[in-house]
């Protein structure tokens, strides 16, 4: 086998062979292998952190934000208030969130990705209407004991990512909610209310909570784990930090604009795009990119390209193909705004 092939674990041959106990471990933000070693709610349960933020960002030296970066992230703290991010795709948007709560120590982020189905009830919370009444009726032919139907209705309620952040708790939580500029015309305008009260009602619950235990029903929150709801309503004692993200698709309405601290992220440097291969690859992975990252720097002047994609040249190049290197890392980083 030539040496630029030397790599390949598919090669196309037609003949089952045991290659895939050659493939060497995945790169470290698409290592999934450690989910579930900390408990919901905490931070790195689902290796986020480390996907996101890099496994060697304790060893890198990180870029620090700049200070209009700072500046606007803390008033969004301080005043209670959503961040809108804008920014090309792989400037780092989704990655403010969790950095802010890695540094707080704010527990595992919340994410609500948006797609153009997506609707506000989808981020607060999801009744199983159908479940509750198949389970109904599968006691009642079952000749179970008779009960109040309404006694487990909590059983069939699940809180979204938004509903979950606005659980009652003494410090915040971080919600991402993930390209809005995906969503349909309404969800911006729906989000209004519920992004200025701080709370909504689950009419589900409402409506029986004079017959439910002490007004409470036991629900699931997107962490996993259960919690009591009181008279049907989710309301919160500390409003958590909401990072909105968009690539610069759409305009947003007037009023989302007024509720929110707007945070423009610009295209990154030398020096921040080498922090970022470093915080994820190391120091010498970052080295031995650095004509890589100079070439990225040079395209992302005329062509949409992602630092996601540029990270994917650099570990590949550096781990696996070391031949063909130039041609591999090109066909990795293809533009994001050609014609299809």
């Amino acid at each position: 086998m030539s040496e630029s092939s030397e790599w390949l674990i598919y090669r196309g041959a037609g003949e089952p062979h045991d290659g895939i106990t050659q493939l060497p471990p995945p790169p470290p933000w698409r290592d999934f292998a450690g989910r579930g070693d900390a408990t919901p709610g905490e931070e790195g349960g689902d290796g986020s952190a480390d996907r996101r933020l890099g496994g060697y960002r304790h060893e890198a030296e990180l870029h620090r934000p700049g200070a209009e970066e700072l500046e606007m992230i803390n008033a969004a703290l301080y005043l209670r208030r959503p961040l809108l991010v804008t920014g090309s795709p792989g400037a780092g948007k989704s990655t403010l969130a969790h950095s802010v709560a890695h540094e707080l120590g704010l527990g595992r982020v919340l994410r609500w990705p948006i797609v153009s189905r997506s609707t506000l009830l989808d981020g607060l919370y999801h009744y199983d209407a159908i479940a509750r009444l198949q389970d109904v009726q599968i006691a009642a032919h079952s000749g179970a004991a008779e009960r109040d139907p309404s006694a487990d209705i909590g059983s069939y309620v699940r809180l979204g990512p938004l509903g979950t952040a606005l659980l009652p708790s003494e410090q915040p939580r971080v919600l991402l909610i993930d390209e809005l500029d995906k969503s349909d015309i309404d969800l911006p305008n729906d989000l209004l209310n519920v992004l200025e009260e701080g709370e909504f009602g689950i009419p589900e619950l409402e409506r029986i909570a004079d017959r439910l235990p002490g007004g409470e029903a036991e629900v699931l929150t997107d962490d996993g784990t259960k919690v009591k709801v009181r008279g049907g309503r989710v309301q919160c004692r500390a409003f958590p930090f909401v990072v909105l993200t968009s690539n610069g698709e759409r305009d947003f309405p007037a009023p989302l604009m007024r509720r929110c601290i707007h945070l423009e992220l610009g295209r990154p440097d030398h020096q921040r795009l080498a922090t970022f291969v470093r915080a994820h690859l190391g120091d010498e992975a970052a080295r031995a990119g650095d004509d890589l990252i100079a070439h990225f720097l040079e395209r992302s002047r005329s062509e949409l390209i992602s630092t996601d994609q540029l990270l994917n040249a650099i570990y590949l190049t550096d781990a696996a193909a070391p031949a063909g290197r130039d041609r591999l890392a090109d066909l990795l980083i293809q533009r994001l705004d050609r014609p299809r």
